[in-house]
């Protein structure tokens, strides 16, 4: 099966170099400044599961990729959300009729946009969970040992075609399960995200920090309830074990836990506060959507739509 992994940051290169180093014939769809950095330094991952350093990986430029290189069966896409657009027109050229792409972007507004570029039928469900980042030597770095891959079928049940991307997927050195309810799996890890992207951002703080605080616990229990709500609205009622198991990783006393967005934040960078938070709004019925009653949700989003205001002033 050929691979073409869309983009070598943290996400797409740890995993797509943990199935190069496996043996798949992966490809790199990257910028151009990132093809240099890959040439001149090849793909090195630190992780506590073992490092790895790849000397050469294949890599494909966009110019390159609209020159001749379709035919490939699996794309694995991990762009920020605000990148969508861009990484589809990139990535267009190496759409087949039987192509499938499998995202691994948060919320769904970006499954929408996939299926009416390139069709329902090309489109698989994911969850990416893993914390890695790129260090100032552009190196991967895992930071737990947690890199897990889930995909599915949109629509539910098993298929051939899942068992093939499974194949290829599996036995690489990280964790690839086919599920036969993927969009339950991203309805969960939306409302988990959603509630610690949103009160880590709001309270500029990690868990631990927000919970000393005198109404943090309400705060981030309220925001949880919302988030199911949400889900709840959509067909996805979130059962008790989810409820406990996320209240478990997000109120604990001293817990260090802080979203992604949180640091983006910090970093002074963009971040995806329409795509986690606003489009759960949006999506999540009159009980985020009355007048005049502002939620939890609704703060979060407002104040990271201040600070991206304040982003585009400068």
């Amino acid at each position: 099966m050929r691979i073409l992994v869309i983009g070598a940051g943290a996400l797409g290169g740890y995993f797509g170099g943990r199935l190069a180093a496996a043996g798949r014939d992966v490809t790199f769809l990257v910028r151009p400044a990132r093809a240099e950095e890959l040439r001149k330094a090849g793909l090195v991952i630190h992780s506590p599961c073992g490092d790895l350093r790849l000397p050469e990986v294949k890599i494909v430029t966009e110019a390159a990729l609209r020159g001749g290189n379709a035919g490939f069966d699996l794309i694995l896409l991990g762009c920020k959300a605000y990148d969508l657009d861009g990484a589809m027109a990139a990535l267009a050229p190496a759409v087949g009729a039987d192509t499938l792409i499998l995202p691994f972007l948060n919320g769904m507004r970006h499954v929408d946009a996939l299926q009416q570029r390139f069709g329902a039928r090309a489109v698989l469900g994911g969850v990416c969970m893993i914390g890695a980042t790129l260090n100032a030597q552009r190196e991967i770095v895992h930071l737990n040992r947690q890199h897990t891959l889930l995909f599915g079928e949109l629509d539910g049940g098993m298929t051939e075609r899942l068992r093939a991307v499974s194949a290829a997927l599996g036995g690489a050195g990280f964790e690839a399960r086919a599920s036969s309810q993927i969009v339950r799996d991203m309805w969960e890890k939306w409302a988990l995200l959603a509630t610690l992207a949103g009160s880590t951002c709001l309270f500029r703080a990690p868990t631990g920090h927000i919970v000393a605080s005198p109404d943090g616990a309400a705060v981030m229990e309220r925001m949880l309830a919302e988030c199911c709500a949400a889900a709840a609205h959509n067909g996805f009622a979130m059962s008790e074990a989810f409820i406990a198991n996320a209240r478990a990783m997000l109120l604990p006393p001293g817990g260090k836990r802080t979203a992604s967005m949180l640091r983006d934040v910090q970093s002074g960078a963009r971040v995806e506060a329409d795509q986690i938070l606003g489009d759960l709004i949006a999506r999540g019925g009159p009980a985020q959507q009355t007048a005049g009653e502002l939620t939890m949700l609704r703060i979060a989003y407002s104040q990271l739509k201040a600070y991206e205001a304040g982003l585009h002033k400068e």
